[in-house]
């Protein structure tokens, strides 16, 4: 277990996380290679469903970034996300999947440093976590 490593799907705010993202990588800043980038309209748009599903599918950790509260292109989609994932993330927990498996925060496109530590901070809570249990659909091996 010493060589795994987790796979982590973002779900990143096309206005403000991504940018960073994308200028995190332009300033070739170190960034963790296992995380996956989804890139969303708003946070606000994110279903819970997508979380669900990229944890049933094999996603060890969600991470989900947005605009700073006040400074969403879209006026409250931002508010509507943070509502949304506080919920969900009381649901994880109570069916037993770990509450450290799902990540929230708010970046803008000017944090590039910003990104790259918290990307960081995701995948080391992942990793103590360890590997998914729950949701995940595993093949089963025929004899």
């Amino acid at each position: 277990m010493t060589d795994w490593e987790p796979k982590i799907i973002a779900l990143l705010c096309n206005w403000c996380s991504y940018g960073a993202a994308d200028l995190a990588g332009v300033s070739r800043l170190k960034q963790p290679s296992n995380i996956r980038i989804v890139r969303v309209p708003c946070s606000g748009r994110v279903n819970p469903k997508f979380i669900l599903a990229s944890l049933r599918k094999g996603a060890d950790g969600v991470w989900v970034s947005g605009c700073h509260p006040g400074d969403c292109h879209y006026i409250e989609g931002n508010y509507y996300a943070r509502r949304k994932f506080v919920l969900l993330k009381k649901f994880l927990e109570y069916v037993g999947i770990e509450p450290e498996r799902l990540h929230f925060s708010w970046i803008s496109s000017a944090e590039a440093t910003k990104f790259a530590k918290v990307a960081e901070e995701v995948v080391e809570a992942v990793k103590k976590v360890g590997p998914a249990r729950y949701l995940v659909k595993r093949e089963v091996e025929v004899e």
